[in-house]
């Protein structure tokens, strides 16, 4: 990725909104060059450029992480957890879990189903540990590129 597109995601990290000519002023580039490089970078995946919430405003009182155990390959179980809609965040890790989940429920009662029904009925997963969210202290998406 080159220089240029790394600008323009940084701005975008601060703003998702921010005027592709604002964006252009900042990096050297016409609007027209940004909208284009902009719709290349979502088209490969490498950005997205969302609304991000606060769980708790819009009715999702219940996150946790959940450490996940499995049994073979565990290519499976992740995409089984992907496909959740509940499930936000998936991702492979080195340590004591082989992968961590983020789940967002509206309740415990459906945290519980998640668990118990949905991520437990995988038949690789050995075990399961949650980590229930008390309270969000730091949610930032603004790290820049290297």
């Amino acid at each position: 990725m080159d220089p240029l597109s790394k600008a323009i995601i940084e701005q975008l990290q601060q703003d998702g909104r921010r005027a592709y000519a604002t964006i252009g002023k900042a990096v050297g580039l016409s609007e027209a060059a940004v909208r284009q490089r902009v719709q290349k970078l979502q088209d490969t995946g490498v950005i997205q450029i969302v609304a991000v919430t606060d769980p708790l405003t819009v009715g999702f009182s219940r996150q946790a992480m959940i450490g996940i155990r499995c049994e073979g390959d565990i290519e499976p179980v992740a995409e089984a957890l992907s496909a959740m809609a509940e499930v936000a965040y998936v991702v492979a890790t080195a340590g004591a879990f082989d992968l961590l989940a983020e789940v967002v429920t509206e309740d415990d009662d459906q945290l519980l189903e998640v668990i118990n029904k949905g991520i437990r009925a995988i038949p690789q997963v050995r075990s399961t540990e949650s980590f229930v969210y008390l309270k969000l202290h730091k949610q930032t998406y603004t790290w820049g590129t290297r």
